[in-house]
């Protein structure tokens, strides 16, 4: 039913606590595929020891380091055969109930794409109450203003996906959902909290700048968005991006 993508680089140091939140879940029918983006460390012992085990658990690996996670995701999703897919780094953890919860949640209510509240915590794996609470539906329109859709809590059904595919771009994730809701797609917030995000003092999103960059970049040019627009969505961006990253 679901087919989780993770990729992963050099992720030995927290992979098996990642791998073990996915074996963990009260929901069984899912495959994990796990894409290597030619890690240097033990990563590859660590997935092919959790893959003997588990058949479904499946281990990918690209010809050489893309330094993205689009690359790795891409590959999961031209070898995924869930029903829906599901994305979850390397780094993160999901909660014992969230494939249950997020599938019967769009089953029953027939929805394409979903996701959820996620906390925050530090390297260490310790968390803070730090809940992000992102919007209950996400449009292409509201999308732009900010980006709602935590990739960790994200699932989509596979048929909605079709040829779109993540960018090597920054801000990767962003645009491949705005690609997927310009379809006429709707995104639904089950509001609840469903993961566990690692936050690292080195992560891409811990460089402000290099984000309004990456987002302006989105919505000119790969999005197309008229100048006068842009600006009043990037000064949306900038004040919900604010207030989600204090925390």
């Amino acid at each position: 039913m679901v087919s989780i993508i993770t990729p992963c680089y050099n992720a030995g140091s927290y992979l098996s606590h990642t791998i073990e939140s996915v074996l963990n879940q009260s929901y069984h029918d899912w495959e994990m595929l796990i894409v290597d983006d030619y890690s240097k460390d033990n990563s590859r012992e660590i997935i092919e020891k959790y893959a003997a085990n588990d058949p479904r658990i499946k281990y990918f690996r690209t010809d050489a380091p893309s330094g993205s996670p689009s690359l790795p995701r891409n590959i999961g999703i031209e070898n995924a055969s869930g029903k829906y897919i599901a994305f979850l780094d390397a780094d993160d953890l999901w909660l014992p109930h969230k494939l249950e919860k997020q599938v019967r949640f769009m089953e029953s209510n027939g929805y394409a794409l979903s996701y959820s509240f996620y906390e925050k915590m530090d390297w260490e794996g310790n968390q803070g109450n730090r809940i992000v609470r992102t919007r209950e539906i996400t449009t292409y329109g509201k999308l732009l203003k900010s980006n709602s859709i935590p990739c960790l809590t994200s699932m989509i059904r596979k048929d909605v996906i079709g040829n779109t595919r993540f960018k090597h771009i920054p801000q990767e994730d962003f645009c491949f959902w705005l690609d997927i809701l310009k379809k006429g797609i709707t995104a639904y917030n089950l509001n609840e909290i469903t993961a566990l995000y690692r936050e690292a003092k080195n992560s891409r999103s811990a460089n402000k700048l290099d984000m309004f960059k990456g987002y302006w970049n989105v919505i000119r040019n790969h999005q197309n968005i008229s100048f006068i627009p842009a600006c009043y969505d990037m000064i949306t961006y900038t004040i919900m991006g604010f207030a989600k990253y204090l925390k």
